[in-house]
């Protein structure tokens, strides 16, 4: 089985992620793409993160219509910060015959050398990255061939649209009280309002 990976805070989740991971389940013949929300990251501002159960609930909403995008609750079913090398080593134990595709921007191309254990990231997943925030194809390419090198790693440069979408832009939009239709599911909007998400008043 070929089983794509995307993890992300998902705070909120957007059309820019699902374009990227049906991109990359047309492009490189995946069976499903887990779509995995963060845990405790130690690499976030944790006042701006809703709370796991909020961020798991509009993933679902935004692939339930999907057949082969998977919701995967590993990382905040966890205690204490999400290593990217201990979730990899949690699935290849569940599906010890599984091809894994580490899914993402070209931010993380550019710092995964700098991760715990890249070396071991590098082995167990190929990493599949879009262009994102207009890097440089030079760059990507430079870093492509340094961790090939360093690593042995497998790197697919998607061919994908490098869409200015994020979800610190969404919420910035909502506390603005500007229109998110398009950036987002509709599911998901109706779930913000619902719940009254990314209001200033509630930080």
């Amino acid at each position: 089985m070929k089983c794509g990976i995307l993890g992300g805070t998902f705070n909120p989740i957007h059309t820019g992620h699902l374009i990227l991971a049906e991109n990359a389940y047309d492009a490189l013949k995946l069976d499903q793409v887990l779509f995995m929300p963060s845990g405790v990251s130690y690499l976030k501002d944790r006042r701006e993160i809703l709370p796991a159960k909020d961020r798991i609930r509009m993933v679902e909403l935004a692939i339930e219509n999907n057949p082969h995008f998977v919701l995967s609750t590993i990382e905040t079913d966890r205690d204490g910060n999400s290593y990217t090398v201990d979730t990899l080593r949690i699935l290849k134990d569940e599906l010890p015959d599984a091809e894994l595709f580490f899914i993402g921007g070209a931010d993380i191309l550019m710092s995964i050398h700098t991760w715990r254990e890249p070396d071991q990231i590098l082995q167990m997943a190929d990493l599949v990255i879009a262009p994102r925030d207009f890097t440089e194809y030079q760059a990507l390419q430079t870093q492509k061939a340094m961790l090939e090198e360093q690593y042995g790693a497998t790197v697919i440069l998607l061919d994908t649209p490098d869409l200015a979408i994020s979800s610190s832009m969404i919420r910035e939009r909502i506390r603005q009280k500007q229109s998110i239709r398009y950036y987002v599911p509709d599911a998901v909007i109706a779930y913000i309002r619902e719940h009254q998400l990314y209001n200033t008043d509630n930080e």
